[in-house]
């Protein structure tokens, strides 16, 4: 009966060791980013250590696609990744086929990619995260044609939220890229 009692709490405490790591919180590799905090601390960074994609583009400079400018609203809507991707679904793939094609008809335009996460995860880890988000779609548009300094980059992670709720549905419209143009 003692071996017994032994036998549940040494499995108890292997249990409880696996569990708290097996729902740990991934760690960023990128010290800016732990470092920043915010996103505007982050673009702040980047921009004095010369790491912003573009950095003459300023973010102020861009504007949503209107409505009244036939066409662009279908060309230019939000790309959805899946939780914890970053690699582009078939549906993004198409909406960035149509982008690329409307920039290689419109030289003069610039684009900036916002990468966006939902709410979970550290802010830190979700920078990271949307930077990867906003960097695929740049690098997708790229080797369709479009060239690469006519577009800019910049992740806001959790902090610019499409959807404030705390749902699975939620969360899925905020893992998003969102387009801007100049």
């Amino acid at each position: 009966m003692k071996h017994f009692f032994r036998s549940l709490l040494a499995f108890s405490f292997i249990l409880v060791f696996l569990l708290s790591f097996a729902c740990a919180k991934k760690q960023v590799r990128d010290e800016t980013m732990a470092a920043a905090g915010s996103a505007a601390q982050y673009e702040e960074t980047l921009r004095e250590e010369g790491r912003l994609e573009e950095a003459d583009l300023s973010t102020k400079e861009f504007k949503e696609v209107s409505t009244d400018e036939t066409g662009l609203l279908a060309v230019f809507t939000d790309i959805r990744f899946n939780y914890d991707d970053f690699s582009l679904r078939p549906a993004a793939r198409a909406t960035l086929k149509g982008i690329a094609e409307w920039m290689l008809k419109n030289t003069s335009a610039q684009v900036l990619i916002e990468g966006h996460c939902d709410e979970r995860g550290t802010n830190e880890y979700n920078l990271a995260l949307g930077e990867r988000r906003a960097n695929s779609a740049k690098k997708y548009l790229v080797q369709l044609g479009v060239a690469p300094k006519r577009i800019s980059t910049i992740s806001y992670g959790e902090e610019k939220p499409l959807d404030p709720g705390h749902t699975s549905l939620a969360w899925e419209k905020n893992r998003r890229g969102h387009f801007l143009i100049r």
